[in-house]
């Protein structure tokens, strides 16, 4: 199981200089209030676009460090049999699988009405925010408390808010999942070494 930030760590990570730096990295500075053409209306959504990735980015940077002290590997951008994408999914020292899904717009956490499909290839499943996103609606029934935890998180560190109760896969569900991360992150690594090998296994990712 992951244990919470504590000493020197939460210190770091609740810093004003460390949440500023995070913070303000993707801030978009004169936006024109009308767009005369559309060239300038795509060139302003592309922006926006670019800013959350940039945010997510933090976050998944503050998490990966966080899990990693605590024995915990992941690999991001994670496939799904089911068709959908995990942003964080990994391994614990247990050898239970953790999936993160990262939010940092409150709109987009509102509006994914999906999310209980990664519960189906997940032993434990947290939420990653970055700490500016307002996250009382995680409470609300809608977003199942009792079988998701939290976790918030700035590009140099995180913290887990909310413990994720653990719903244990049958075992053989496990088995393939485990199989499928370690099979994805073989592939990851010899497609970093060597380009061409990209042309095969494109089903794990």
């Amino acid at each position: 199981m992951v244990t919470m930030v504590t000493g020197n760590a939460r210190q770091r990570f609740h810093s004003s200089e460390h949440s500023h730096s995070c913070l303000t990295s993707g801030a978009i500075d004169n936006v024109p209030c009308l767009f005369q053409h559309s060239a300038m209306a795509t060139n302003f959504s592309e922006r926006i676009l670019a800013s959350d990735a940039r945010g997510a980015a933090a976050v998944a940077r503050g998490i990966c460090r966080l899990f990693a002290r605590n024995d915990l590997w992941c690999l991001s951008e994670m496939p799904l049999r089911n068709g959908r994408r995990a942003d964080l999914m990994g391994i614990d020292p247990k050898g239970q699988v953790v999936i993160v899904e990262i939010k940092t717009a409150r709109s987009d956490l509102l509006g994914d009405a999906k999310w209980p499909d990664y519960l189906d290839f997940c032993d434990r499943f947290y939420w990653g925010l970055p700490p500016e996103l307002d996250r009382s609606c995680l409470e609300g029934s809608a977003f199942r408390p009792d079988c998701c935890g939290v976790i918030v998180a700035d590009e140099y560190d995180a913290e887990i808010v909310r413990a994720a109760p653990s719903q244990p896969l049958a075992t053989a569900r496990r088995r393939v999942e485990v199989e499928r991360l370690a099979r994805t992150a073989l592939r990851r690594q010899l497609v970093g070494l060597d380009p061409q090998c990209s042309a095969w296994g494109v089903g794990h990712g």
